[in-house]
């Protein structure tokens, strides 16, 4: 089983919209039983809601399931846990790597990092910006080169 775990901020915009957009290219390729996807923030602020309606909202018009989706904040013991660690931005990025001890074995990467030929490292965080649509085009090229990589990785 290959675990990923998608981190914001607050766990209740972008890395639950990167949860059930991958969780749905995982069903698609008919990975479900290969591939373990979760979401969580380095903050608390929301643990136990349920997303952004704006990420509610963008997710149901690509038709998108959005069950599931309840915010938590990141454990230490995620970084044991899961083999990909992948965050939106270098703020989070800096987060997950504060967290991390010699046990950690997690690839921590930031998910545009994954994106060829792409101008931007850190996916805007909606909550500010309002702009849930290209928060999903960029979460959706990054989850997609993530999927690649990890069937190139593991010979899915």
């Amino acid at each position: 089983m290959i675990n990923v775990l998608f981190v914001c901020l607050g766990n209740i915009c972008r890395s639950p919209m990167a949860e059930a957009v991958f969780r749905h290219m995982v069903e698609n390729e008919g990975l479900s039983e290969a591939i373990k996807v979760d979401s969580a923030g380095t903050g608390r602020w929301h643990v136990g809601e349920r997303p952004h309606h704006g990420t509610l909202t963008i997710l149901e018009k690509y038709h998108i399931r959005t069950n599931g989706l309840i915010a938590r904040q990141l454990a230490a013991n995620d970084l044991e846990n899961y083999d990909y660690i992948i965050v939106m931005d270098e703020q989070n990025l800096h987060d997950v790597r504060t967290l991390a001890t010699d046990k950690t074995s997690s690839k921590i990467v930031r998910l545009l990092d994954l994106v060829d030929d792409n101008e931007m490292s850190n996916v805007p965080d909606p909550y500010y910006t309002g702009n849930f649509e290209e928060v999903y085009k960029l979460v959706y090229s990054g989850c997609h080169a993530l999927l690649e990589k990890i069937k190139k990785e593991h010979s899915f």
